[in-house]
């Protein structure tokens, strides 16, 4: 569906995701002494242990992250286009351990689900009442013949925010003038289903002002992606000349690497390239196979009333890692579910269910640094089925002023200062 979307309404979308979709769910009854655990620091995790902390005074809030300073994924493709730096996408936990929220910053390794116990990487263990894992991501190494972690060292994938993402700039900083770039992008689902083609855009901005002579090449293993219509009306009015997308059908999908001589092989053609990007398949992070909440798809499926495993009682699983179609892979979701996650907890600790509710993602893409385009979805989870809301939602215009475009980049920038002020404190 592509038509027009009030930006009030969007904005509004956004702003009320803290509250509204919440207002619905049944108060926490205090006073609960519960121990509780949450794994994986990111947008989910974070907003997790905080809301619960808000929502149980008194419970015992164990958060388990093994970096002691996040790095975020949105807006990283800023990053990579040298518009941003990485310090930028950089937060801390401080506020977090203020408010009584213990941190270990340790690695979880095993989960013993009959007593109820996480190990450490260090040998501690944990007790929990409830437990939630967001692990985001883990990638699917050797699912492209030749694409390990060894390769991603000389063909970045740059899915996970930090060294990656320095590696995949210092390589397009250093390509020579009239060089090919060449990116991969995997079959659904993985994290920020526009993400590849955000960075596209932003590599494409990157060449057409310092390389004007070097050229983006996407190979997708898809037929069509999210703003697709929008994305290819934006690389026609900016990047004419610097980026081609093949499709599936096109013969876009990569079967191998050699990371050595940078190549890429398709059905039928090779391209060797200055800089490959590959974004490899993904599935969730590896905490998830050692509790048993995914299944063969390599993901998590979750009741999305309460985000508790559909596998494993006691374990809810939130943002990246979950089966929550139509629901994407996103900061925004995760965020939200961790919310949602935390206000059922509350109501099972205090032997109520949790109820449905209305659920929202609106998701960002910046065309160049100073313009942007976004999708929103409206969600409910009645009857334990996660449902698009017919009618709500939609995307960008399709033709619209550059003011537009503006304003929704400085949307961007003012959500994501709220969601990481959010999570992060």
């Amino acid at each position: 569906m592509n038509r027009p979307v009030p930006l009030s309404r969007r904005a509004l979308l956004s702003s009320a995701l803290s509250l509204g979709a919440l207002a619905v769910l049944p108060p926490a009854r205090a006073h609960i002494k519960a121990k509780l655990v949450v794994i994986g620091g990111g947008f989910g995790g974070a907003s997790a242990a905080q809301h619960l902390r808000t929502l149980l005074p008194d419970a015992e809030i164990t958060l388990v992250e093994p970096n002691p300073i996040y790095t975020a994924c949105p807006f990283s493709n800023l990053v990579i286009s040298g518009t941003r730096t990485l310090s930028q996408q950089q937060f801390g936990y401080e506020s977090l351990r203020a408010r009584g929220i213990t941190l270990a910053h340790d690695r979880a390794v095993a989960v013993d689900t009959s007593k109820r116990h996480v190990r450490l990487q260090s040998g501690h263990t944990l007790a929990y009442d409830r437990l939630i894992l967001s692990p985001g991501i883990d990638i699917r190494w050797n699912q492209i013949s030749g694409y390990d972690q060894a390769a991603a060292e000389h063909m970045p994938h740059a899915w996970k925010a930090g060294g990656q993402t320095e590696l995949l700039r210092a390589q397009l900083t250093a390509m020579p003038e009239g060089g090919l770039v060449v990116m991969s992008v995997p079959p659904a689902p993985y994290r920020c289903p526009p993400g590849p083609y955000e960075r596209a855009s932003l590599i494409a901005h990157y060449l057409k002002t310092h390389k004007p002579r070097s050229k983006l090449l996407i190979l997708d293993a898809k037929d069509s992606f999210s703003k697709q219509s929008l994305f290819q009306a934006a690389w026609a009015e900016h990047y004419p000349h610097h980026i081609e997308w093949r499709s599936a059908t096109e013969d876009g999908r990569v079967a191998r690497i050699d990371a050595a001589t940078r190549t890429v092989w398709t059905d039928f053609e090779s391209y060797q390239a200055d800089v490959v990007n590959i974004i490899p398949p993904q599935k969730a992070g590896q905490i998830a196979d050692l509790a048993g909440v995914s299944d063969a798809t390599g993901w998590c499926p979750i009741d999305p009333v309460s985000f508790e495993s559909t596998r494993v009682p006691g374990i809810h699983v939130i943002g990246d890692a979950t089966l929550a179609a139509p629901m994407p892979k996103s900061a925004f979701s995760a965020n939200l579910q961790a919310k949602i996650c935390a206000h059922a907890i509350a109501s099972l600790l205090s032997e109520r269910a949790p109820e449905p509710t209305i659920l929202t993602n609106t998701c960002y893409s910046y065309t160049t640094p100073e313009t942007a385009v976004s999708i929103t979805g409206v969600y409910t989870s009645q009857d334990h089925q996660l449902r698009s809301v017919a009618g709500a939602g939609g995307v960008s215009p399709l033709a619209a002023e550059v003011g537009v475009r503006r304003t929704e980049a400085a949307e961007a920038a003012a959500w994501f200062q709220t969601i990481t002020q959010d999570a992060f404190g």
